[in-house]
């Protein structure tokens, strides 16, 4: 794939040689800068779509000096700067920021050839093409699995030649992240968002210029130098999602977390994942943290749906190893075992979770097939 005119418009805006740019990738799957006007919005670099995963995608407007200070604390926090593999889509604000940090670095980063989706093989194969000894790369956890899962000796090989991996966009589960330290990689965690120039926090600590609170109701607030401007076109979800305070720029996420007394953030799960379902409340993300403790379960993604009975009933969309009836019938019987009366009422199995793009669970999708399974009832 031919990155160069889109590192070439993406230079020239961060150097304030030429517009705001968007990233785009059409059917043929050859990405595009695509020049975009920001009234309102001085120094805008870069404008990066959310991923969509709750409702329209918004479109965040960065800055060169955002985008110059998540870069530089990336750097800092990953102890060098070098060469990046990009394996993820390039309109999200994790593949931008491969190719913002590959500029800011002076380092050519290596594109994967996604045109038949992820697999290890052709995962192995660009990494293989890496020439620079300090190497990084971005993933998601179902990226992750999909290697760990894989046979192939050269795809442990490459994977540990990562000096990190930065593993963000949806929680990674224990056993992943065990499975991988176990393998000799060097994993990191991330947090963040396309309003925070992506990730902003690694492993549980924010990463320099980055500060971490906790609004009165719990949800978690990023501020520092890497919070976006705003959204484009859209003044009232700026205003709700974005504050300053004392000369500190913030974002109001919609994630629920605690500090530890050492200042690390551990994330609960989405502020709207709480179902209250027969007057009682039940945490999502609780509920499918249990589901993915059961042998067989390689991923849940756990909601309300609407119930005549309840007002909402737990459901659960489980990624299985095994799907035959004997073990469906095993997982919900040690579902009701483990869970009591938070068990989910409608349970769905298949092979793996349904996805966006950018390799977030696609939440919209998997709600509305878990109500149409579940009938109101």
């Amino acid at each position: 794939m031919n990155i160069d005119p889109v590192l070439k418009a993406l230079a020239a805006a961060l150097h304030d040689e030429g517009p705001a740019v968007e990233i785009v990738v059409p059917e043929d799957g050859t990405p595009v800068a695509v020049a975009v006007e920001t009234p309102g919005f001085e120094d805008a670099a870069v404008v990066v779509r959310t991923s969509g995963s709750t409702g329209t995608p918004k479109a965040t407007v960065l800055t060169v000096d955002q985008l110059a200070a998540s870069s530089m604390a990336t750097a800092i926090a990953l102890r060098g700067e070098g060469q990046w593999l990009l394996a993820l889509p390039l309109q999200y604000v994790a593949g931008v920021q491969v190719l913002v940090r590959s500029l800011f670095a002076g380092t050519r980063p290596w594109v994967m050839d996604l045109s038949n989706g992820f697999t290890p093989e052709a995962f192995t194969a660009a990494a293989e093409e890496l020439t620079d000894t300090i190497r990084f790369t971005s993933l998601v956890p179902t990226q992750l699995q999909r290697l760990l899962d894989s046979p192939s000796p050269q795809t442990l090989a490459v994977l540990r030649r990562f000096n990190a991996i930065l593993l963000g966009g949806a929680p990674a589960s224990a056993a992943l992240l065990d499975a991988a330290r176990e393998a000799g990689l060097k994993v990191v965690t991330t947090y963040g968002s396309a309003e925070t120039c992506g990730g902003c926090v690694y492993d549980g600590s924010p990463i320099d210029g980055v500060r971490v609170m906790l609004d009165d109701d719990g949800r978690v607030l990023l501020g520092g130098d890497t919070v976006a401007s705003g959204y484009l076109g859209a003044p009232e979800a700026t205003a709700a999602a974005f504050f300053e305070e004392d000369g500190t720029r913030w974002y109001r996420t919609n994630d629920l977390g605690e500090l530890g007394d050492d200042g690390t953030l551990t994330v609960l799960g989405r502020a709207d994942d709480v179902i209250i379902t027969g007057g009682v409340k039940a945490s999502a993300a609780f509920i499918q943290a249990e589901l993915e403790k059961f042998d067989g379960v390689t991923a849940a993604f756990v909601a309300g749906v609407p119930s005549r009975e309840w007002g909402q009933a737990v459901a659960a969309y489980i990624a299985v190893e095994d799907s035959s009836p004997e073990a469906v019938a095993a997982y919900k019987a040690r579902c009701q075992e483990s869970l009591g009366t938070l068990a989910p009422k409608t349970v769905l199995t298949t092979d793996g979770l349904i996805m966006l793009p950018n390799g977030k669970p696609d939440r919209l999708a998997m709600i509305e097939l878990l109500a149409e399974v579940h009938q109101g009832e």
